[in-house]
């Protein structure tokens, strides 16, 4: 069975490793664009002249395949940043552990 290759964490220009990228704007950005989908939908249907909770039920049901077609960019930014952040979670829990153990030299 072939061994996997370890991802590594892309280099920052002073040698060392590359500050995890911020996932904060993406995040927002998804969330925010999640309830503007579903604030959008439901006040189209209303407008088209279902009542309040068929509106609303439809449109928030909608609006889930409409955002995943819609927001694929920035959620796909937002799990490179979660899988970048982790790996380097990982990376800095790895070198702390050899370094407690002993097995690296300050």
């Amino acid at each position: 069975m072939a061994e996997e290759a370890e991802p590594t964490v892309p280099g920052a220009p002073t040698g060392g490793p590359a500050a995890p990228p911020r996932i904060a704007p993406w995040l927002l950005v998804y969330t925010v664009g999640r309830f503007a989908i579903a604030a959008a939908l439901v006040l189209l249907l209303w407008w088209l002249g279902l009542d309040f909770w068929s509106g609303a039920l439809f449109g928030l049901l909608l609006s889930m395949p409409v955002s995943y077609l819609l927001l694929r960019p920035s959620r796909e930014r937002l799990t490179e940043g979660l899988a970048a952040r982790s790996l380097a979670r990982r990376q800095a829990k790895e070198r702390l552990n050899a370094r407690l153990s002993g097995d690296e030299t300050a």
